[in-house]
């Protein structure tokens, strides 16, 4: 069984591009809410499940709104030095994000790639040749992370911890009629059922 689990990893990796996209406030770690880039940390169990997918050569991307850079309250100059702390944070732990896709903008801007507008998931499958129904989104909220993997095409999963109990209770109006593929306690059990889920379709 150990070595027909390892077959169906090793073929996995060679023949089918995966990748997880995580939103970042209340998935990996935060509030939930926007803060300044210097004040996030990451939950504990945030690098491990990171490694858990960088290990089986799942890609990981970080995709997040950051409309405080549009708003003012921070620079975008310190929201990218925000990622490299987070990044060398991810490093001690011997895991890493393949990317970083975000939206600066303001939400009055209109763009394209604010979620729930799918602007950073295509983003994405251009730069790496992907196919959205092999990929997975991940996030607490139902009507940006949820409402946008059901635009793309992505399996959802949405985690409990930052706005997750609202999204399913309080603010489950907001994105009424989408349901999440799985729910998840945290991001460690999302991990679980995203590496379940890809290894009984090999």
């Amino acid at each position: 069984m150990k070595l027909k689990r390892i077959v169906k990893y090793l073929m996995l990796v060679v023949f089918v591009i995966k990748a997880v996209f995580l939103d970042r406030d209340g998935t990996i770690g935060g509030t939930g809410g926007g803060m300044h880039p210097f004040e996030f940390t990451m939950y504990d169990f945030a690098p491990s499940s990171i490694r858990r997918l960088n290990k089986l050569g799942v890609k990981v991307f970080l995709f997040t709104n950051q409309t405080r850079v549009g708003r003012g309250f921070f620079s975008e100059d310190d929201l990218l030095k925000g990622f490299e702390i987070m990044k060398e944070e991810l490093s001690r732990h011997s895991a890493f994000l393949d990317d970083i896709f975000y939206c600066p903008h303001s939400p009055d801007e209109g763009c394209r790639c604010q979620k729930p507008e799918i602007g950073l998931l295509l983003a994405a499958k251009e730069k790496y040749k992907l196919n959205l129904a092999d990929c997975y989104v991940v996030g607490d909220t139902g009507s940006s992370d949820m409402v946008s993997a059901h635009k793309a095409g992505t399996k959802k999963v949405l985690v409990k911890t930052g706005w997750g109990k609202g999204s399913l209770t309080s603010f489950r109006k907001d994105w009424k009629g989408i349901e999440p593929d799985y729910i998840a306690e945290d991001l460690v059990d999302a991990v679980d059922w995203i590496l379940a889920d890809i290894i009984n379709k090999v």
